[in-house]
């Protein structure tokens, strides 16, 4: 696992590689260059510099064109820079090409975010999860652990015999690991659903969102008690269960692992259990960073890893976080070209929002404690309704439920 996993280096310098296709456009992969950068730096990497190439499709051999790998190599080369990362998921072919002609690491978007994982993940329950991840993405990429057998094969057949044999035992030993690990999370899965049905006659709320929105810090205010947060991607893997009391209604609040665009499906299948908090919710507090400039198209990619959990849509309130940092450049007067997403001010998207989402949806800064008290009485609402008409006899509600019926 060596060889996929970077944490160990710490501060080494990269560069970055982006393919603008008819699927992205120039604007979209300077923004996803962007989150690759903040990615590289959460895995203590220093980015040094991007490269963009426009291309169709991705080129099957070497993802990009052969003049750009030969601009790459150029740079890396005069920099003394030996680590190069592609914004998207490279395929075992493409990974030996470009290895074979750039002579340093190479390591795509996927295995980047696995390290990313391998580094934040704390419990044993995490861990597996992340294991299991990383040999599902590591067993069809095992040619590459072996190129060190084409240097001792000098073109003899039974050289080449001995690396296939080496290869196929090693895939035995993969194989064995992804499916202990898999029982070992079955296990751990049965613990964690009997705890959640041990939680009592509770209505259960989670906090999604992209990673980086700002979830934990919302977590800490509404549970009062502390929880960890950092201004990193996925600073939180394990999901964090709190018993929280408006007023008189106590509730479940869980905050789950941070969503972001192309998550390795990997991921997405190992933290099943993590995401069966999601699964189970009666309400979703969906949290968003306005300041964000794409914050719509992070919105766009939640609400679809979302439905790749549960394709049931449950009851959901957009919390739009981080209004303190919100920022716009006002058009002037006698400006007449159409507004674009930087002319819109925070009332207009006010605005547009509520007008769109009535009811479900509130602007609020969790750093700076505005409108906290409007998203407690929004939560408590939501929260009474379901808690009523799911348990009509109970009496969490004694107090001000026995006041309105009088």
């Amino acid at each position: 696992m060596k060889d996929f996993i970077i944490s160990e280096s710490k501060n080494e310098q990269a560069v970055l590689v982006g393919l603008i296709t008819q699927e992205q456009t120039e604007e979209q992969v300077k923004e996803y260059l962007a989150e690759l950068a903040f990615l590289a730096e959460t895995a203590s990497i220093v980015p040094v510099k991007s490269f963009t190439q426009k291309l169709d499709k991705p080129n099957p051999v070497t993802f990009v064109g052969t003049g750009k790998l030969q601009e790459i190599k150029q740079y890396m080369e005069d920099n003394e820079i030996g680590l190069v990362i592609f914004d998207d998921e490279l395929s075992p072919k493409q990974i030996r090409n470009i290895e074979k002609e750039l002579q340093v690491k190479i390591l795509d978007r996927t295995s980047l975010i696995l390290d990313i994982f391998a580094m934040r993940a704390q419990t044993a329950y995490a861990k597996t999860q992340v294991e299991l991840a990383q040999y599902q993405y590591l067993l069809p990429r095992l040619t590459r652990l072996w190129t060190h057998l084409d240097r001792q094969r000098g073109g003899g057949v039974m050289m080449r015999g001995v690396g296939e044999t080496q290869l196929e035992t090693d895939r035995r030993i993969i194989l064995n690991k992804i499916a202990f690990l898999k029982e070992e999370l079955k296990g751990i899965d049965k613990q964690m659903a009997s705890q959640r049905k041990n939680r009592g006659k509770m209505v259960r709320v989670a906090l999604v969102g992209y990673t980086n929105v700002g979830k934990s810090t919302l977590m800490t205010l509404l549970s009062k008690s502390e929880v960890f947060a950092e201004n990193k991607l996925f600073a939180t893997l394990d999901t964090t269960v709190r018993k929280v009391i408006i007023d008189n209604l106590p509730f479940l609040l869980s905050d789950t692992v941070g969503f972001i665009r192309k998550l390795p499906t990997h991921l997405v299948e190992s933290f099943k259990s993590t995401l069966d908090e999601v699964r189970e919710a009666d309400l979703l507090l969906h949290v968003v960073d306005i300041s964000h400039p794409n914050f719509e198209e992070q919105i766009e990619v939640v609400k679809s890893t979302l439905l790749d959990i549960d394709k049931n849509e449950k009851p959901m309130i957009l919390v739009f976080n981080k209004v303190d940092a919100f920022t716009y450049k006002p058009k002037d007067e006698d400006d007449l070209t159409p507004k674009t997403k930087e002319n819109i001010s925070l009332e207009e998207l006010e605005r547009s929002w509520m007008n769109k989402m009535h009811d479900d949806c509130i602007f609020i800064s969790a750093k700076n404690k505005v409108n906290i008290d409007e998203l407690k009485n929004k939560v408590y609402n939501r929260v009474k309704e379901i808690h009523i008409e799911r348990y009509p006899y109970n009496d969490f509600l004694f107090q001000k439920y026995d006041e309105e019926m009088e």
